[in-house]
């Protein structure tokens, strides 16, 4: 970067190529750390097999589950899930 800070900037900037770190990137280069930012961003890609719903439940209950650390949704997921499968 003391390349660029030196440079004239009137005029194009020229990589005198003593520095790999102050070579400037290539179309396809930031192409792709554009499109790998883009991907990075926002909420992670789910299932696909979730549905989001309003649900009442007990103080008691969400306050056990809260307390239990982060993926405390899940876990109440799994719990139903178990009950789902033994009252088939």
């Amino acid at each position: 970067m003391a390349a660029i800070d030196k440079s004239d900037p009137s005029k194009d900037y020229v990589w005198d190529g003593a520095d790999e770190d102050d070579r400037p990137f290539s179309k396809q280069e930031l192409t792709a750390g554009l499109e790998a930012y883009r991907k990075s961003r926002g909420r992670p890609a789910g299932s696909g097999k979730k549905e989001a719903v309003a649900i009442r439940l007990d103080h008691e209950v969400l306050e056990v589950f809260r307390n239990s650390g982060p993926g405390w949704q899940t876990r109440i997921n799994e719990v139903l899930l178990e009950w789902v499968k033994r009252n088939r």
